[in-house]
């Protein structure tokens, strides 16, 4: 608290008026006050998230599955692949330590989760939270190159996984892609089975699925939807159907997004 009263502080006393507030009412010290509260908090909210994003990869590197789950909201949804979407945290913990074993590493395991490029924005609630990532997968399996589309939510002051998003853009054994590209996952490729069919049919390298950015073009502020087709969880058309296409959806850069001041 003493850290952040100093920094807002040092912000007050140096920081220059706006052009609109020169035209407009002055400022008072505490408007400025609470506007630079504001702006240092969705900074810190931008780090906590990409922190959290990161933990969950080395969690991944040593089979922390236990320690991962508790990552998430109750109610979050997790989907890896075109394996399918898992429902809330304790399915979570059931993905994992059914599809790669139990907790904790393992001699001759090789999982090395390495995360890049993370693009982190924030709500102008400062509730909900968004980072798109890359990460590079070094497996005993081979290489694989997901793109994570993740959302975070703030719960009594901690941010944690709303909505867990990894397409897999490509894999292949250890060969590489240029010789042995492998197919994308599917929901019965391993146990368990999922809650809810994949949100989007794709496939992996050398065909190419452009997974839609959660944030519009930052210069022009438009955004870029991208079409998806996903599986069918019934009969198109009936209640199912169309309650199970509201989970686990990716956001497409038309929602809000914080804008801190261009002053």
């Amino acid at each position: 608290m003493m850290k952040r009263a100093l920094m807002i502080a040092v912000l007050l006393a140096t920081a220059p008026v706006p052009a609109f507030a020169q035209d407009s009412a002055p400022q008072t010290v505490q408007q400025r006050l609470d506007e630079l509260n504001k702006r240092i908090t969705r900074l810190e909210d931008m780090n906590q998230v990409e922190r959290l994003q990161r933990v969950y990869g080395y969690f991944v590197d040593k089979g922390q599955w236990t320690q991962l789950s508790e990552l998430f909201a109750d109610d979050a949804t997790l989907e890896i692949g075109g394996k399918g979407l898992f429902l809330g945290k304790k399915r979570v913990l059931e993905y994992m330590q059914t599809a790669f074993g139990s907790d904790g590493a393992k001699p001759g395991m090789l999982a090395n989760h390495m995360q890049f490029q993370p693009i982190v924005d924030i709500s102008p609630d400062g509730k909900t939270a968004w980072v798109r990532s890359r990460a590079w997968v070094m497996s005993l399996g081979g290489w694989g190159l997901p793109l994570y589309e993740d959302e975070f939510t703030k719960q009594d002051g901690v941010w944690k996984f709303k909505r867990e998003s990894g397409p897999f853009t490509m894999y292949s054994g250890w060969k590489g892609w240029g010789q042995t590209a492998l197919n994308n996952t599917w929901p019965d490729k391993f146990d368990p089975p999922p809650d809810l069919p994949p949100t989007t049919v794709y496939l992996t390298y050398p065909a190419y699925w452009i997974v839609p950015f959660h944030y519009p073009n930052p210069v022009t502020g438009k955004p870029f939807p991208v079409e998806t087709v996903g599986a069918y969880q019934a009969p198109p058309g009936t209640p199912e159907q169309e309650a199970s296409l509201k989970v686990g959806r990716l956001a497409d850069g038309t929602q809000p997004i914080y804008q801190p001041p261009r002053n």
